[in-house]
């Protein structure tokens, strides 16, 4: 099974809302992939196997110097993405698009009522996709530039 395929966001996306459209715009759903790829990158996933490589060893450990330009990057995006979007919003964001959690197990962890994780992951997704220039500030998606105006 492919990694989008087994994403909240995926299901939510597929759902439709009582006016017929899906219920997750598809720049929501792209802000949200796109912080799960830099988590991932990152490496910010907990891990749950033995790591063999930090087993000791007479040399120096390995630390944050080791670790590569890409990898940092990836790390300070995701910083920057959950400092622009709050604290009110950034932890169901990490729930279901970084740790795959369903929106009833965020509910029910978060002892949040029915359906209300939905409403806080399309909010936190709009703010997102806004950090990420993919909505103008009217909330509709970009489609590119249309013209170049002279100064």
């Amino acid at each position: 099974m492919a990694a989008t395929d087994e994403s909240p966001l995926t299901r939510l996306s597929s759902r439709k809302g009582a006016d017929g459209k899906p219920f997750l715009a598809a720049h929501e759903v792209a802000a949200g992939e796109r912080l799960r790829a830099d988590f991932t990158r990152g490496g910010l996933s907990p891990s749950v196997t033995q790591r063999w490589e930090d087993t000791p060893r007479s040399g120096p450990r390995s630390g944050p110097a080791d670790l590569s330009d890409a990898v940092l990057d990836c790390r300070a995006r995701v910083q920057h993405a959950l400092k622009a979007v709050g604290p009110e919003l950034s932890g169901v964001l990490l729930d279901v698009c970084c740790f795959l959690k369903g929106t009833e197990r965020v509910e029910a962890e978060r002892q949040w009522p029915a359906r209300s994780a939905k409403l806080m992951l399309k909010t936190g997704l709009a703010a997102l996709a806004r950090h990420y220039g993919l909505v103008h500030d009217a909330g509709e998606a970009r489609r590119g530039i249309r013209a170049w105006k002279g100064g």
